[in-house]
């Protein structure tokens, strides 16, 4: 009878041990959070930003009926998403969609995106605002994004676009447009960005509504009509 008690109480002690064993386990499985609500603003409040000027980076007319201000980081997963969503509705708008692009890199998150910001704009001091896109264009094709991207396919993608490479990495390591990417970010803080892609949607230079994270292209346009 004694050893019946002891082997019960022997496999309770092991059965016990199993739980908290396998309670250790799941906990420390569990991915990382941080990146959910950073990544991807979903209380995006309606405030003011800088006015929209000639010297933004824009597809389409400046004095088009509705314009959309998105703060973007370079590698984030959700902004290269949101990227070719917003090329499929400024090329379904009829004119009436301009797309203004400001950065807003996150280091904690991507530690690469300010400087690929920064590669951006070296980009535009060759080529103007074509050179930009272009480039923005293709550094998010080819990007596996969270900061994924290797820092050789920067000038690379400067050739690729058809930029003078060597001027392109002196400007790039010059630092000539560290002012400017900050100064996107110092913008977006003030309005209220916490998390990328934020999005304005601005008519006649007022903020009527937003676009918080990367909606899908149907949720844009809704949003769209609504305001047409």
């Amino acid at each position: 009878m004694q050893n019946n008690n002891q082997n019960q109480v022997v496999s309770a002690i092991i059965i016990a041990g199993v739980i908290i064993a396998g309670a250790i386990l799941l906990k420390g499985s569990n991915p990382p959070v941080a990146d959910a609500p950073t990544a991807n603003n979903n209380n995006l409040p309606i405030s003011n930003i800088r006015p929209v000027s000639s010297s933004d980076h824009i597809i389409g007319n400046i004095n088009a009926k509705i314009v959309i201000v998105e703060y973007s980081d370079l590698e984030c997963p959700f902004c290269k998403v949101f990227h070719a969503t917003m090329q499929r509705v400024v090329q379904n708008s009829d004119s009436n969609v301009a797309w203004v692009y400001r950065h807003y890199p996150i280091p904690q998150l991507h530690p690469k995106a300010f400087r690929e910001a920064e590669a951006t704009e070296c980009a535009y001091d060759q080529g103007g605002n074509d050179a930009f896109w272009s480039y923005t264009d293709r550094l998010f094709e080819i990007t596996p994004a969270n900061n994924g991207l290797d820092a050789a396919e920067l000038p690379r993608i400067a050739e690729y676009v058809g930029l003078n490479v060597a001027s392109f990495n002196e400007c790039l390591e010059s630092g000539k447009f560290t002012s400017k990417v900050q100064a996107d970010v110092d913008d977006g803080v003030k309005a209220g960005v916490n998390g990328t892609p934020s999005s304005f949607i601005l008519v006649k230079g007022k903020i009527i509504d937003t676009i918080p994270g990367a909606q899908p292209y149907e949720a844009v346009m809704q949003r769209l009509d609504a305001i047409k």
